[in-house]
């Protein structure tokens, strides 16, 4: 168990929580959710005493051991990758390295050989022998073929370190396990083996991500950083933002009569309840479901943008997109090859890869970007696209002009100031902040800036490249729901699994092989052996 007792955190005038009391239980895996710079992190490093709160305490269960998923990818560079792993296992670690040494003496004493054995009993009672290879076990779930296994740390690139530093944190079965963004550059099968790994995970797990199907595949609780307070809510992601809203509408519904509101929410229990008995956490979850108090749904502070595309211009004919065996090399290597496309009104098509320069090639072709391919495509006369690159570095680089005369450049005819102010306004900018320079701009306002950029462009077509990157989860849901919305077509690439679930009706998969096109939804895709067959014969081509 760990107990959080009286905990404050404060930078100078600035309270991130005050007076925050909470337990978090074995077997419980808690989804830490907030606004960006709510505290979510640093929450994560006062748990592990990388930080030190302004005022409270932490506690644990005696002898309860922990693991931190480390964000430092060059800490263990000069080690092998095996032994990075077992090095999770801190106590164990210890007395293998002790244990070696002992051996290594030329002058071995009795008072060694007395020592060696306590330390082998020790190594056994940990299950020790047994450590290289349940490391190379966890190793190989995630991604990382034998023949790294023992190479050092610093020849693997930098997606492989991650999925190593993720071995190292669930090393051993900690009893507490603190993992800060554990999908990033994760692969879509190895975050289904880790999703499926902590479901049945019995130890206490705390996780920030803002991958909502992983939050909702593994969470039984979220704890959410509002009002300067954190507030355990029973339920995962999709349950803390579905009742939040609901209490939200409720609130807002002043005429609505106080028991119609207490059958909505019980409704919407029930709902949840039997949802919940087809989750990965079924039995835990739905008990939990069932026991809520209706006093804990509370409307939430959070402010989502309005991210609508809904096309007032042009309606796209019936021609849209030809392609015909498009063929694009980089450096030798084929990203694709004998792509024939024929794009449909109502496509909604997530485009993938195993390589991510492939499917940003194709968008810079299919826009113009990129003039260096073989093969033809040819947009209908009707289309007007509009899309979102994967860098967008160039559209704000020396621009040293306000955000309104910088979306202004992107407005078709002459607008006036509170027209362009309105599309900032749905992108949360308002008041003074329409007047800040573009050239400072964080990466999740660059991103809602080139969202106002594409909406007044009245596109008919959009083309997305990773468009969560560096949203939180506020601007990942609004972006969901504006997608889903969209009466035109989209071509997009993301790593978040929801939005290509809820989103797409159309599977493409870009490989050296040729062409993978399928009309189904992703989890239909990813679960197909059809499918998986023949991907594994086209990516053998390369």
């Amino acid at each position: 168990m760990i107990t959080v007792s009286n905990l404050s955190l404060r930078y100078g005038k600035r309270t991130l929580f005050e007076e925050v009391n909470l337990k978090f239980t074995q077997g419980n895996c808690y989804g830490i959710i907030g606004a960006n710079g709510s505290g979510k992190s640093t929450f994560l490093k006062i748990l592990s005493g990388e930080v030190d709160p302004t005022t409270g305490s932490v506690s644990f269960t005696p002898g309860e051991r922990m693991a931190v998923l480390k964000q430092n990818h060059y800490e263990f560079d000069e080690f092998p990758v095996i032994e990075t792993v077992m090095m999770g296992h801190k106590e164990l670690y210890s007395i293998m390295k002790e244990k070696d040494a002992i051996y290594l003496k030329e002058d071995f004493s009795d008072a060694d050989g007395e020592r060696a054995g306590e330390l082998e009993n020790l190594f056994a009672e940990m299950d020790g022998w047994n450590a290289e290879s349940n490391a190379a076990t966890l190793l190989s779930n995630l991604g990382i073929k034998e023949d790294l296994h023992y190479k050092l740390l610093n020849e693997l690139d930098g997606n492989q370190k991650v999925r190593v530093l993720l071995a190292q944190a669930l090393f051993g079965n900690p009893d507490i396990l603190l993992l800060d963004e554990p999908t990033n550059d994760l692969d879509i099968h190895t975050i289904s083996w880790l999703e499926d790994f902590l479901a049945g995970y019995e130890a206490i797990v705390l996780v920030v991500s803002h991958d909502r199907h992983f939050l909702d595949t593994v969470c039984t609780h979220v704890v959410d950083i509002d009002f300067g307070k954190m507030t355990i809510y029973t339920g995962n992601y999709s349950f803390w933002y579905e009742s939040s809203q609901l209490a939200l509408r409720q609130r807002a519904d002043q005429n609505k009569k106080m028991e119609d509101k207490v059958k909505e929410l019980q409704e919407f229990i029930r709902r949840f309840s039997a949802n919940a008995s087809k989750s990965k956490q079924a039995t835990s979850r739905k008990k939990a479901l069932d026991k809520i108090n209706l006093e804990e749904i509370k409307p939430s502070s959070r402010k989502y943008p309005a991210i609508m595309f809904n096309n007032t211009g042009r309606e796209a004919g019936d021609q849209v997109l030809q392609i015909e065996k498009l063929e694009k090399k980089l450096g030798g290597e084929v990203l694709f090859r004998d792509i024939n496309l024929m794009v449909n009104k109502g496509d909604k098509i997530a485009v993938l890869s195993e390589n991510s320069l492939a499917t940003t090639a194709f968008y810079n072709i299919l826009m113009g970007r990129d003039k260096d391919y073989k093969g033809s495509f040819k947009w209908g006369v009707t289309i007007n696209p509009a899309d979102m690159p994967i860098e967008n570095a160039e559209y704000f680089a020396g621009k040293d002009e306000n955000l309104i005369d910088w979306l202004r450049e992107y407005s078709p005819g002459e607008k006036d100031d509170q027209f362009i102010r309105g599309f900032l306004g749905r992108m949360l900018f308002s008041g003074e902040e329409v007047l800040k320079k573009a050239t400072v701009l964080s990466g999740g306002e660059k991103m809602r800036c080139m969202f106002s950029r594409m909406m007044l462009q009245q596109p008919n077509v959009l083309v997305f490249d990773e468009p969560t990157n560096h949203l939180d989860l506020e601007s990942i849901t609004a972006l969901n729901n504006g997608m889903k919305d969209f009466r035109g077509i989209i071509l997009f690439t993301s790593r978040d699994h929801e939005l290509i679930e809820t989103v797409a009706n159309r599977v493409i998969e870009l490989t050296p092989g040729g062409l993978i096109d399928k009309l189904m939804d992703y989890d239909e895709y990813i679960n197909s052996d059809a499918v998986q067959k023949q991907r594994e014969e086209m990516y053998a081509l390369a």
